[in-house]
């Protein structure tokens, strides 16, 4: 996958927080001397404006977004500008989801509570072709590793766990889990600790992203 190795002068934000979406934008302007910064709220219009150009040297994206699934938008925004450098901002920062992130096309990712200097040098880094991480991350020698512990992880959950994590992804809350699976809401409580555990994720979100990314890995290596 070729991507733009070119000091980047424009730039998409994918963010549905309007003030972290304002910030990000003056943030960029100041420290990247980006002349163009463009802002969406959603995958789907990210999309939308990536069809109809100009195509940005980057696209800054979270992955918690109302419409994306996962990694699923990740993916669908890397088909839709394979020239640009992509880089996740995200409040996540799971070694498993920094991971999944880079091995399924991102060209960085930078924790959204990062200082001003962080985004200068990631523009810099990605404007060269290469690769920024997080501060202190180490990345997995193949990407295998990480995963493989989460299908690890994912394999040890009992089928009414997986049933629930499934009802989870599809963004459905524990009352409404409760009545799919006639159980009480409490039983659905007590299943989403234990699952979270297992994972080992701070919330539903994170459980989410692990689950999407272990998917997404498997299907890759068929």
């Amino acid at each position: 996958m070729t991507q733009t190795h070119r000091p980047i002068a424009s730039v998409l934000i994918v963010e549905d927080h309007p003030l972290f979406s304002d910030a990000l934008s003056i943030t960029l302007q100041i420290v990247g001397g980006i002349s163009s910064v463009r802002t969406t709220s959603s995958i789907a219009d990210c999309l939308r404006q990536l069809a109809v150009g100009p195509q940005p040297d980057a696209v800054f994206l979270d992955l918690n977004l109302p419409d994306a699934d996962g990694l699923d938008g990740l993916l669908k925004v890397r088909k839709a500008a394979p020239q640009a450098a992509l880089l996740i901002v995200s409040s996540l920062t799971s070694p498993a989801i920094v991971n999944a992130a880079i091995e399924f096309g991102a060209s960085g990712y930078v924790p959204k509570h990062s200082q001003r200097q962080v985004f200068q040098e990631a523009l810099a880094r990605i404007g060269r072709g290469e690769i920024y991480l997080p501060d202190g991350f180490v990345a997995s020698d193949t990407g295998a590793k990480p995963m493989a512990l989460t299908r690890d992880r994912l394999e040890s959950l009992t089928a009414q766990q997986s049933k629930i994590l499934s009802l989870i992804s599809e963004g459905k809350l524990n009352k409404q889990i409760a009545h799919d699976l006639d159980i009480a809401e409490s039983t659905v409580k007590a299943h989403v600790t234990v699952i979270m555990r297992k994972l080992g994720v701070q919330n539903r979100t994170q459980a989410v992203l692990a689950a999407q990314a272990a998917r997404f890995d498997s299907l890759a290596a068929r």
